[in-house]
């Protein structure tokens, strides 16, 4: 079971007692947010597709300055932060462009700049690549996450702590 912060108050003159659950480490917390660039373009949002983002803290799915940004939240808070491009999605590292030859492509045909294409590495597993320029006798493939390099800013709702059916409910994001 993950961890989490539970709050017991007392409220006076009615007997009642509320309870507050609050986002904390090695925790799941389901959550709509949308993801905004620089220029105030969306870059993604769980509301377009109606369906809640699970977030995991604690696994290194999520960069430490998001879970910063999540730890204490409650359901019902809605947060609004920046996060530069090293606490987010990274940096551009120029080792993530590779060089092809049209030959490369010959199963395929030659790409057009702009083509998002998978590509299969030497272990099997697959990594998206930008084909950012096409040359005669070269084409350039970026392997950067499509989002490094830029501040991004989040709005976020806190939608249910720890949650039990998150198959059901949610896409598993980080």
């Amino acid at each position: 079971m993950s961890e989490f912060v539970q709050d017991t108050e007392s409220v006076q003159n009615t007997g009642t007692v509320k309870t507050t659950t609050a986002v904390q480490n090695n925790g799941a917390v389901l959550v709509h947010f949308t993801l905004k660039l620089e220029d105030g373009s969306t870059a993604e949002s769980t509301r377009t597709h109606g369906k809640p983002a699970l977030f995991r803290l604690g696994d290194n799915s999520l960069s430490d300055a998001l879970e910063q940004q999540l730890l204490g939240l409650t359901v019902g808070d809605k947060h609004a932060f920046t996060l530069r491009p090293e606490d987010a999605f990274g940096v551009e590292n120029p080792d993530l462009i590779q060089y092809f030859t049209p030959r490369d492509f010959a199963e395929t045909g030659v790409p057009d700049a702009g083509t998002i294409m998978l590509f299969s590495s030497r272990d099997g597993s697959e990594m998206p690549g930008v084909v950012r320029e096409v040359a005669e006798e070269s084409i350039t493939v970026d392997f950067n996450h499509p989002l490094a390099g830029h501040s991004v800013s989040f709005e976020l709702e806190i939608l249910e702590i720890d949650p039990q059916q998150e198959v059901v409910y949610a896409d598993i994001a980080g």
